[in-house]
């Protein structure tokens, strides 16, 4: 998968997105193990923006480490098919089977920092997640599951309740983006 022509074709829909997408060119050229957690700097992730079929709720889980509700996602840990990093995560983290793409194209992109944690009882430093994000339709009727290593709570949320939910300040800007470029697909209200 040629990742820097993707991220080269990709339209930014903001300056957010316009400046991260050339640090991940930037990145890709000067570190061959971006991929993976080897490169302990910086490396990729895939997160997801799981919609319902009405496009009027986003399935968010509480996650345990940032203390607050979040989108789904996890690291590419050397795979490169990134929505397929995506879909798996967002099935593992919520229980929910029935998850497909609305695009196979990437919905978003994010430079994202990650303070230092304790994660399975070691310590992870401070690094950068290079996070590609793709928008993804489940069905509300799908039973949720808890992943209780991860989260613990699965939520449907109404669209407009989102950045109420979460008490990480600094992602409110990233999903209002989110809610932003879905709402301008003309599905929403």
């Amino acid at each position: 998968m040629n990742w820097k022509k993707k991220l080269m074709e990709y339209i930014p829909f903001n300056e957010q997105e316009e400046q991260d997408r050339k640090v991940m060119i930037d990145y890709l050229e000067k570190f061959p193990n971006i991929f993976t957690r080897e490169n302990e700097f910086a490396h990729f992730t895939s997160s997801s923006w799981i919609v319902n079929s009405s496009h009027t709720k986003v399935l968010m889980i509480y996650h345990n480490i940032y203390d607050s509700w979040s989108w789904t996602g996890g690291h590419a840990d050397g795979d490169q098919d990134l929505l397929h990093v995506a879909i798996k995560e967002a099935k593992e983290e919520t229980g929910i089977q029935h998850i497909v793409p609305i695009s196979n194209d990437i919905f978003s992109l994010e430079a994202l920092c990650v303070n230092g944690h304790v994660k399975r009882g070691k310590y992870v430093s401070s690094h950068i997640h290079i996070n590609v994000t793709y928008l993804l339709e489940a069905e509300e009727s799908d039973m949720l599951a808890i992943k209780e290593d991860e989260n613990s709570g699965v939520k449907w949320f109404p669209i407009e309740e989102v950045i109420a939910a979460v008490n990480e300040e600094w992602m409110h800007g990233i999903y209002d983006k989110l809610n932003k470029k879905l709402k301008n697909m003309g599905k929403t209200n």
